[in-house]
């Protein structure tokens, strides 16, 4: 596609396509609205603070984010984060002042997100091995369905752990509440069924709104709103207004300011480094896996996208909102209405402020049961089998690093979780013959080759935990070089190298340049997979 039909940035792009991103906007607001609410819920918060960082991301970031088509909201990818927070810090305290520590934890790790955009650290999402970083969603998957599944069926967990939740599910399951587990099961369908339907025209109507559509009729005609109690198939069940998403009657009413006197203890510190590092390795790696999306093909600036989220989460934690990151699945959905331009994520934030603001009461129309049934699709995406299969495929060392992220993340928590998968990583290199020296720092040697080629040669080992090095490296090259990555000299080259690699050979592609790697002629792959690890034969 050529530059002549990429759209304007700025307020020439407002102009240029305001119908298309109007629409799209709107389209993504229908799907912000109830993921908002959940996730929001999700994560011990109240229901309006995920409202507050949807339109924060949406009204502010959107200004001045170094992506062009992201949308910027609460994910459910932190949830397992925000949960762990607010339970640990609201301990012997009342919840309301757990509360504004959590906040103030938000508010802190907002701060240094904003210094790792200053400081252009948008890279260091490249040093997570990939297994790691795929076996950390698929717990956080696992995590969010292991209890959402109960709620989508009227009941409560008892157990306080992932894993306790998990163990008891058969049971609590069979203990469901009729009517609740109808609005939640059949919002699962919707959920599951009409992605795969073909019709053009079900193919444009947003599943979650579809979601709404039904199962706030059924609150309805159930009396969700009065408590009271039924009788099915010989027991007797009740329901509440608690099974309804809270009133947001007043907006300004609910502002909830931080409270930092907690923020030097161990407890606070924890989660903040949790949110910073973990939300800093989401957004960046959903702002890349859009702009591959991307239909013209634009390059995000990572760095300042960082500085832009960072800003955005100072701001929502000031006011009562949860963290927020750039959101591939609504990016996607925002891709695929049309958008155009940063202008579609800040409609979205304005159609969400709007529309609480206009029409409240709608929002207590909706039942917790479907909202629930968004997060069992959401957790059961992140965890999908093909997941572990394809992980499988590409090395029984990636499936490894995988399932002990997994393993440590459901068992303990997230930031020891993908330690163990760092750790484990390493371990394997260094069996594996990476010397000790090669770890962090690669062992590189750059020279010009003619008027338009440099070629890098790296030495010892190409593996995660020294990318950057090597990734900086071919960052200064300038264009319109080509360059050449020669692997023959190293003994190891990871798949998370090779992952990457690829990704930068296509980046590059894009600018009409060129990054060919050469040299694994004599190297082994431990899989058939074309990105499997590779070790040189003796």
């Amino acid at each position: 596609m050529s530059n002549r039909n990429v759209p304007a940035d700025g307020l020439a792009g407002l102009r240029q396509n305001l119908q298309s991103d109007l629409v799209a906007g709107f389209l993504v607001f229908l799907i912000a609205l109830p993921l908002s609410l959940g996730i929001s819920m999700a994560s011990g918060f109240p229901p309006v603070a995920g409202i507050f960082t949807a339109i924060i991301g949406g009204l502010v970031v959107s200004l001045f984010m170094g992506a062009r088509v992201t949308i910027k909201g609460p994910a459910a990818g932190l949830i397992v984060i925000a949960l762990g927070c607010i339970e640990e810090l609201s301990r012997g305290v009342p919840p309301t002042l757990g509360y504004q520590y959590a906040l103030a934890v938000i508010v802190a790790a907002g701060v240094i997100q904003i210094i790792f955009g200053l400081i252009r650290a948008g890279v260091m999402a490249d040093f997570f091995p990939s297994a790691a970083v795929h076996g950390m969603l698929a717990a956080i998957g696992i995590i969010i369905a292991s209890k959402q599944m109960h709620i989508m069926v009227g009941v409560d967990p008892t157990a306080k752990t992932p894993l306790g939740q998990i163990a008891e599910l058969p049971k609590r399951l069979l203990d469901n509440n009729p009517e609740i587990a109808l609005i939640g099961l059949l919002s699962l369908a919707i959920l599951v069924i009409m992605p795969r339907l073909r019709h053009p025209l079900v193919r444009k109507i947003p599943a979650p709104l579809v979601v709404l559509l039904l199962s706030i009729p059924l609150g309805i005609y159930f009396d969700l709103d009065h408590e009271h109690n039924y009788r099915f198939a010989g027991h007797e069940y009740h329901l509440a207004p608690t099974m309804l998403v809270n009133r947001l009657d007043n907006l300004l009413g609910m502002v909830t300011f931080p409270d930092f006197s907690n923020i030097t203890n161990w407890s606070s510190i924890k989660w903040i480094i949790a949110f910073a590092l973990v939300g800093s390795i989401e957004s960046v790696a959903s702002a890349k896996a859009v702009d591959t999306l991307d239909p013209y093909k634009r390059k995000s600036d990572f760095n300042r996208d960082l500085l832009a989220v960072g800003v955005g989460n100072t701001a929502a934690g000031l006011i009562g909102g949860l963290p927020m990151i750039s959101e591939i699945v609504r990016s996607s959905a925002n891709i695929n209405n049309g958008a155009k331009t940063r202008w579609a994520n800040f409609f979205h934030g304005a159609f969400l402020l709007g529309f609480v603001v206009l029409a409240p009461g709608l929002i207590h129309m909706i039942p917790k049961a479907a909202l629930a049934a968004m997060l069992v699709f959401t957790g059961f995406r992140l965890a999908h089998p093909r997941e572990f299969i394809h992980t499988a495929q590409v090395g029984k060392d990636q499936l490894l690093v995988f399932l002990v992220t997994i393993g440590v993340t459901v068992g303990e928590d997230l930031l020891l979780g993908i330690f163990a998968g760092i750790f484990t990583k390493l371990l394997l290199h260094i069996v594996r013959g990476a010397p000790l020296s090669a770890l962090f720092k690669p062992d590189l040697e750059i020279r010009d080759e003619g008027a338009n080629t440099t070629r890098i040669t790296a030495r010892k080992a190409a593996i995660f935990s020294n990318y950057i090095g090597l990734k900086r490296a071919i960052d200064r090259v300038p264009a319109p070089r080509n360059v050449v990555v020669d692997l023959q000299a190293t003994r190891l080259v990871d798949h998370t190298v090779m992952e990457r690699l690829h990704e930068l050979a296509r980046d590059m592609e894009h600018e009409g340049r060129e990054l060919t790697v050469v040299g694994l002629e004599g190297h082994k792959p431990v899989s058939g997979n074309t990105l499997a690890a590779r070790t040189r034969a003796a």
